[in-house]
């Protein structure tokens, strides 16, 4: 692909563009990118961006992206998260081919590479405790020790050959790159390539009992993978140092280079895998997949769509500047997609009978009522109509507060949507005084009920369900997770929203959601977007997540 036809998006595009171009370092060279999560725990929107970022780019100029599992620490891996970053990937719909890879496809690589900057005197076997090398670090104006530093290079190659026989506890030794004690960048500072970890791997099993730092592991695949462009977040630059020494002192086929970008970050939600695991671990909430969590699995139950997640994070562009960006956006972006592409339908969460006096008994009748104004061709649908229906409570007032335009005795004429003008005329109460039934009298010469008939109507427009005609169902609301903006890194458990969930009983849908299938979206008139949660709901008996509300907070530009 000509790099001339790739119209630039951001700084990581013109890198590669200079890159791509006469006498650049991958001239006439394709783009190849990758995406290397670890698998100790599910995506989560700021991996979403990652995503976007690794195969966009690729995309974007023609080129190639890999998905590789970086799977160096086997305490904390699980084939679990392996399946599910797959599945996560491929919804957001993004694709890797045949190149699936993991980073202990290249242990024995790796082991190779260390071996060889041993005899090249640029590695050494140390006995340091982590404590004692914390302790040895040293400062800005004071170099770190190692009194194994000057080892001979037989006597390490030795002891890192025993330390893979598992003659070694763990801790009990390690291999340094012998590179500057001095340097004021401290991953420079004969950083650790290897540590002992008698733990068994889930694919390799107990064939290993030492295994790679990331640090020396990340620049070893990108090299063998032949990955041109190696897409990190920002808090790798300091490390860049020490990717680019691995790449230049091993013998490998092929000199990435790495450029890093700034992660995303998001209000009122934490994207630590930490937090994340102990919020589902100490029962805090529903599983990774919580509509809550800020997971991609989350999202999806909850009703986004990848196109609203795509969208976010094209928006919000690549910087190398860390920012906080409001979650209202998110949910912005997910409005947008829903107003387009969602059906309209009415559901009823809070309900309460009303009885149109006038309406003959024993009598329904079929309304057609439009799926969704922004798609014709979704066309129009048939509800049922008659003598008692379900409204929101809301909707009416014993005494009226003023302004109030719904429904009270003596009150305007409302409509019900796309059906009757009606005027009410009373209630009944229960022995509490509670309301439990409306009264009020139609007009059957306004069927229908379009605001474009040209009659004046100064009450508002009221959804409906048929009561003869009903589906009974659970919706489930959900708000932030958290109450404040910052959760902190602190007791976050403390900012828990304790109104973040409220499950509603006895909500009265149109009958034709009985079937709704997981990851299909509805509006719920006046109330909402709405999915059928993908857990609960049971065949002919859905229950409902509101994915996002239909009041619109964020203000672009603020």
């Amino acid at each position: 692909m000509s790099i001339e036809n790739v119209v630039s998006t951001n700084f990581i595009d013109d890198f590669i563009k200079e890159d791509m171009g006469p006498g650049g370092r991958t001239e006439g060279m394709g783009v190849h990118t990758r995406f290397p999560p670890e698998p100790n725990g599910y995506l989560h929107i700021g991996h979403a961006k990652a995503v976007f970022i690794n195969f966009g780019t690729a995309d974007r100029f023609g080129g190639l992206c890999n998905l590789r599992m970086d799977d160096t620490n086997p305490t904390k891996e699980d084939v679990e998260y392996v399946d599910a970053i797959k599945e996560d990937i491929h919804w957001l719909g993004y694709d890797w081919g045949d190149r699936f890879y993991f980073a202990s496809d290249y242990f024995e690589d790796m082991y190779k590479g260390a071996e060889e900057l041993i005899e090249k005197g640029l590695a050494y076997v140390c006995e340091l405790t982590q404590e004692q090398m914390r302790e040895m670090r040293g400062d800005l104006s004071t170099p770190a020790r190692s009194p194994y530093r000057d080892r001979p290079k037989e006597e390490s190659l030795d002891l890192f050959r025993r330390m893979r026989a598992g003659e070694f506890e763990d801790g009990r030794m390690t291999l340094r790159a012998k590179i500057d004690l001095s340097s004021g960048n401290f991953n420079m500072r004969d950083p650790v390539l290897y540590r002992i970890n008698h733990t068994s791997h889930h694919r390799t099993g107990d064939k290993w009992c030492i295994y790679p730092m990331y640090d020396y592991a990340h620049p070893f695949e990108d090299a063998m993978e032949g990955i041109t462009h190696s897409l990190c977040s920002l808090e790798f630059e300091d490390h860049r140092p020490f990717y680019d020494w691995v790449v230049q002192n091993v013998t490998l086929p092929s000199k990435p280079r790495q450029i890093e970008f700034a992660r995303l970050g998001i209000n009122n939600t934490v994207m630590s895998k930490r937090h994340l695991r102990t919020l589902v671990e100490g029962g805090y909430v529903d599983g990774w997949d919580d509509p809550r969590m800020p997971t991609i699995c989350g999202l999806r139950r909850r009703g986004y769509t990848p196109r609203a997640i795509r969208n976010f994070s094209e928006r919000n562009g690549v910087s190398k500047v860390n920012s906080t960006v409001e979650y209202a956006f998110l949910e912005h972006c997910l409005r947008e997609d829903l107003n387009e592409n969602a059906r309209r339908v009415m559901g009823v969460l809070r309900p309460v009978k009303l009885i149109l006096t006038n309406y003959p008994e024993g009598k329904t009748e079929s309304l057609e009522v439009e799926n969704n104004p922004n798609r014709p061709e979704d066309g129009l649908r048939e509800v049922s109509f008659s003598r008692e229906l379900w409204i929101e409570e809301e909707d009416f007032l014993k005494e009226p507060v003023p302004k109030y335009k719904r429904l009270f005795p003596g009150g305007p004429e409302c409509r019900l949507k796309g059906a009757y003008l009606i005027k009410c005329t009373g209630f009944e109460t229960d022995g509490e005084g509670r309301v439990t039934e409306i009264h009020a009298q139609y007009d059957p010469e306004s069927r229908g009920g379009d605001p474009a008939d040209g009659r004046k109507v100064k009450g508002a427009t009221l959804h409906w369900v048929d009561a003869n005609n009903a589906l009974d169902a659970q919706v489930r609301l959900y708000d932030d997770l958290f109450s404040v903006e910052d959760p902190g890194e602190g007791d976050f458990l403390e900012n828990l929203n304790e109104a973040s969930l409220q499950v509603l009983e006895g909500c009265k849908l149109e009958m034709g959601l009985k079937d709704a299938k997981p990851g299909e979206s509805y509006q719920f008139m006046r109330q909402g977007y709405f999915c059928a949660d993908s857990r609960h709901s049971e065949p002919g008996a859905p229950v409902f997540n509101r994915s996002v509300k239909l009041k619109d907070s964020f203000k672009p530009g603020k």
